[in-house]
C-alpha cells in the first residue's frame, strides 16, 4: 500500500470516529460562549452566563436563608469573559462551580463602609501609619443608625439631640454651647458585592459594640463586693470611670450605688473612629492664689508659720474646648472676667541655721505632704485630664489647661529641682524633690519657658516654668504628677489630687 493511501484510509478512519461517537472539538460556524475567570485562571468556557450565574444563586438557599436575601452572587475575583470560537469543549456549569465553591467566597448584596485611619506616634515618638479598615452592613441604616449610638455613648443623648435638632439653650451666664460635632475619620460608604466570609453586621448593637470595643466577643465580668465604689472597681482593673459608664449604661453617674454580687462590665474602650466634639464654655472658676515666702533669720531653719492665709479667688471665664471621644485634648481661653481677686499666702520660714544642719549640709526644714498644704501648679484650674487608666493605659498626671500659652507655673511644695531637660514625649519638663519620698513633675512647658536648672533649691509657689504644648500634647496645658519615689526609676505614680 502507498503512502498516500495509507494516509487517505487514516484520515477516513478519523472521520468514522468522530461520526460514530457524536463528539467533535470543531465546529464549522463560530460561537459565542463565555470564558471563566477565577483569580486571573481560567477555569473552561460556558454557554451562557445567564445560565450560570442562575445556578449559582439556586444553589447557595443556605447563604439566602442565613442574611435574609433574595439572591446570591458569584465571587468577585471571579471574571466571566465573552468570546467567539470555534471551539465545542463546553464545560457545564456544574463543573465550573466545583472548582470554585470551596476557593472564593460568594457574595450578597450589602454595603462596604471604608474607615481611614488616623497616623498616632508609639512611646519613642515615631509616626504610626493608620490603618484603614472595611466594615461590611447590609443595609445602609445600620452603619448610619450605629455611628450615631456610639457618638452618644460620649456625648449625652440630650446634648447631642439638642445639636442635632437646634435646640440649645442660649448662655445667660455660665454653660455651655456645641459648636461642631464630626468624625475626624474619612469615612465612605458605597453599595458593593459583599463577600460571605467577611464578619458581615445585621445588627445595630453588634456593630455598636465594635465600634465601641474593637470586638464584638463578650468583655469580661466582675462581681461587685461589698465596700466597692465605681471609681474604686475602674482604676483596679485599669479602666476610667468613663469606660466603666459606658460599658454599663444602666449606671447614671460615678456615684451610683452599686450592691454585693451585682455583675458589672469591665470594657477597655477601643473607638475604632474619633468623634471630635467643639464645644463654648463659660464657666466660673478659681484663681488659685500665690504663696510668698519670707525668712527670719532670728528662727531656726525648719521654723515654718503661715503669717497670711492664702484665699483663693475668682474668674468667669470662656473657652473653645475640644474632646475627642469624650477626652478633653484641647482647651482655649478666649476671654477672663476677674470676679474676685485672691489673697496671697504668706509664708515666713527659719533662716537661722544650726550647727547640725551646717555640719550635715541640711537646711530644707520638713516639706508638709499632707491634704490642704500643697500649692496650686498652674493660675487657673481647669482640669481636662484627670489622673487614671484610659482605654487600658496609666495616665500618670493630671492636665491642667485654660491658663494660655507661657502663663505661670508655680512650684507645688519646696523643694530641690532634680531635673530641668526636655523629652520626646514630656517635651520640656521640670521635676522637684521635696525631701520626704514625694517628687513632682511639670511637663509641657513652652520651649525657653524652664526658669530653673537642676540643683536650685525652689520655694512653694514660686514660678519656675511657663505652660505649652511641647512632647506629646494636643493642646496647650500642663501635665502635673505628683510620685513617690522619682518618676520612671521606680517610683510610684500616685493621684496628685488627693493632697488639695
Amino acid at each position: 500500500m502507498s503512502k498516500n493511501i495509507k494516509i487517505i484510509m487514516t484520515i477516513l478512519l478519523l472521520f468514522s470516529l468522530v461520526f460514530t461517537t457524536g463528539f467533535t472539538n470543531i465546529n464549522n460556524e463560530p460561537q459565542t460562549v463565555y470564558r471563566v475567570y477565577l483569580k486571573g485562571k481560567s477555569l473552561g468556557i460556558i454557554k451562557s452566563k445567564k445560565s450560570f450565574e442562575e445556578y449559582i444563586d439556586k444553589q447557595q438557599e443556605e447563604i439566602k436563608k442565613k442574611y435574609n436575601v433574595n439572591k446570591v452572587y458569584a465571587p468577585t475575583d471571579l471574571d466571566i469573559v465573552k468570546e467567539t470560537t470555534f471551539s465545542n469543549e463546553l464545560k457545564t456549569n456544574k463543573q465550573i462551580y466545583d472548582e470554585i465553591k470551596d476557593v472564593s467566597p460568594f457574595t450578597i448584596d450589602g454595603y462596604v463602609v471604608k474607615i481611614r485611619g488616623l497616623d498616632t506616634k508609639n512611646d519613642k515618638g515615631t509616626v504610626i501609619k493608620g490603618k484603614a479598615q472595611n466594615i461590611y452592613v447590609l443595609k445602609k441604616a445600620i452603619f448610619t443608625n450605629s455611628i450615631e449610638k456610639t457618638a452618644k455613648s460620649f456625648i449625652s443623648e440630650e446634648d447631642y439631640n439638642n445639636y442635632a435638632n437646634g435646640t440649645q439653650n442660649e448662655i445667660k451666664d455660665t454653660g455651655k454651647l456645641i459648636e461642631a460635632i464630626y468624625i475626624k475619620n474619612k469615612i465612605t460608604i458605597k453599595k458593593a458585592k459583599i463577600p460571605v466570609d467577611k464578619e458581615i453586621y445585621e445588627s445595630e448593637d453588634m456593630l455598636s459594640k465594635y465600634l465601641l470595643f474593637g470586638t464584638t466577643e463578650d468583655q469580661a465580668k466582675y462581681i461587685i463586693q461589698d465596700g466597692d465604689t465605681i471609681s474604686d472597681v475602674a482604676f483596679n482593673n485599669k479602666i476610667s470611670v468613663e469606660e466603666f459608664l459606658i460599658a454599663n449604661p444602666d449606671l447614671q453617674d460615678e456615684n451610683s450605688l452599686l450592691s454585693p454580687g451585682q455583675e458589672v462590665t469591665l470594657g477597655i474602650l477601643r473607638p475604632q473612629f474619633s468623634l471630635v466634639e467643639e464645644d463654648h464654655v463659660v464657666k466660673r472658676e478659681q484663681k488659685q492664689y500665690t504663696t510668698e515666702t519670707r525668712y527670719d533669720n532670728d528662727q531656726l531653719v525648719g521654723y515654718e508659720k503661715v503669717l497670711q492665709p492664702g484665699v483663693a479667688g475668682e474668674n468667669k471665664v470662656t473657652q473653645k474646648v475640644q474632646k475627642i471621644n469624650g477626652e478633653t485634648v484641647n482647651a482655649v481661653t478666649t476671654a477672663t472676667e476677674i470676679i474676685k481677686e485672691p489673697i496671697t499666702e504668706i509664708v515666713v520660714k527659719g533662716g537661722k541655721k544650726s550647727y547640725y544642719s551646717e555640719y550635715y549640709g541640711g537646711g530644707y526644714g520638713t516639706v508638709i505632704a499632707t491634704r490642704g498644704q500643697w500649692g496650686w501648679p498652674a493660675s487657673c484650674s481647669s482640669i481636662s485630664s484627670p489622673f487614671g487608666w484610659r482605654w487600658g493605659v496609666l495616665h500618670d498626671g493630671t492636665d491642667i489647661n485654660g491658663c494660655g500659652y507661657g502663663s505661670n507655673i508655680f512650684a507645688a511644695q519646696s523643694g530641690t529641682v532634680v531635673a530641668s531637660s526636655s523629652k520626646y514625649d514630656n517635651g520640656q519638663y521640670i521635676i522637684i524633690d521635696h525631701h520626704n519620698g514625694y517628687y513632682s513633675m511639670y511637663a509641657h512647658l513652652c520651649n525657653g519657658c524652664r526658669y530653673v536648672k537642676e540643683g536650685d533649691y525652689v520655694e512653694k509657689g514660686q514660678v519656675i516654668g511657663g505652660m505649652g504644648q511641647t512632647g506629646f500634647a494636643t493642646g496647650v496645658h500642663l501635665h502635673f504628677a505628683i510620685w513617690q519615689g522619682y518618676p520612671y526609676r521606680g517610683g510610684v505614680a500616685l493621684n496628685a489630687m488627693q493632697f488639695y
